[in-house]
């Protein structure tokens, strides 16, 4: 596809594995944070941009074919500014008349007791599943009003380099720092995370594919395992034995008295006392066959990144 890729919300995991996967297509790349300033490949362009203010966002959109909302707002921020963000780089998609692809999490479809599907109905319950809902229908009406031709890319648990999740710093950091691991939820039920890479290039593909656009798209991921087979896993790829501290809702709550990132994610950990799996089928049967990720490739290279990088070791229940 002709025309800048831009995203924004270069800083984070999702954003530098989109970077990465453009780069290696041959795309021409605009690369967005806040500050402006971010190690990428030679040949992006990078600019600063705060992703809640629209006029900005038009500026720095200008030439896309594709925009990429990869914006990852700090829980706490999460009412005032994801709102505002997403608003922001629909302008920017809109004046540019540009294609805008959502990444996007489970959390709207609330307890479920199998796979997750695209059809399944917003039953939230959580205040962040309720603002994931409502931002996921913003993004979708944007596109049936004729407004912004937009698209949902949809995963569950993310790991990877740069990936801030339940699997980053508690699991990876820790079996590299030797440290005991924390896992938050329950050790044998089907987990099917998501490796960081598979999730750019589902993206990619999605802002490429007209038929994709005005709906929401699961990315495919690994047949199911469970956090016990996870951290077997990754206990083998690291060569050391990984102990693991599980801790409960009811652990993590008290811990938000004096741990405010604690006190904001404690109520999204129903999730790993459930299934988190997400059926990707339509998207198999409509793009074609993926293979993803197998466990063992991501974890070692995502062990290798937290090696290279030692600040990443610190753990951050839920950040």
């Amino acid at each position: 596809m002709t025309g800048i890729h831009v995203v924004v919300g270069a800083s984070g995991g999702t954003g530098r594995a989109l970077v990465r996967e453009l780069v290696r297509r041959g795309r021409q790349v605009r690369a967005i944070n806040r500050s402006g300033s971010i190690p990428v490949p030679e040949g992006v362009e990078v600019a600063a941009g705060d992703a809640t203010d629209p006029d900005r966002m038009i500026e720095l959109c200008r030439g896309a074919a594709v925009v990429y909302n990869a914006v990852n707002v700090p829980f706490v921020q999460w009412r005032e500014a994801f709102p505002k963000a997403v608003d922001g780089v629909l302008a920017g998609a809109r004046a540019a008349g540009a294609v805008m692809v959502f990444a996007d999490d489970t959390w709207m479809y609330g307890r479920v007791e199998g796979a997750m599907r695209e059809d399944l109905p917003y039953r939230p319950v959580s205040d962040k599943g309720v603002l994931r809902a409502w931002l996921a229908e913003r993004v979708l009406a944007s596109h049936s009003r004729g407004e912004v031709r937009t698209v949902i890319a949809r995963a569950p648990e993310l790991y990877g380099p740069q990936v801030e999740s339940l699997l980053a710093r508690n699991l990876f950091g820790a079996a590299v720092g030797r440290s005991p691991a924390v896992w938050v939820g329950a050790m044998d039920q089907p987990l099917g995370p998501l490796f960081i890479d598979d999730f750019a290039r589902g993206m990619i593909e999605l802002g490429e594919q007209e038929a994709s656009y005005g709906s929401v798209w699961h990315i495919p991921t690994p047949p199911a395992i469970t956090a016990r087979k996870f951290l077997s896993i990754l206990e083998a790829e690291s060569g050391s034995r990984v102990r693991a501290l599980r801790v409960g809702a009811g652990t993590a709550r008290p811990l938000g008295l004096v741990w405010k990132v604690a006190q904001e994610g404690a109520e999204m950990l129903y999730q790993f006392h459930q299934p988190h799996v997400v059926d990707a089928s339509a998207y198999q049967e409509r793009f074609g066959p993926v293979e993803p990720t197998a466990y063992e490739d991501g974890i070692r290279r995502t062990l290798q990144w937290y090696r290279q990088s030692p600040r990443q070791r610190l753990m951050s229940l839920g950040a």
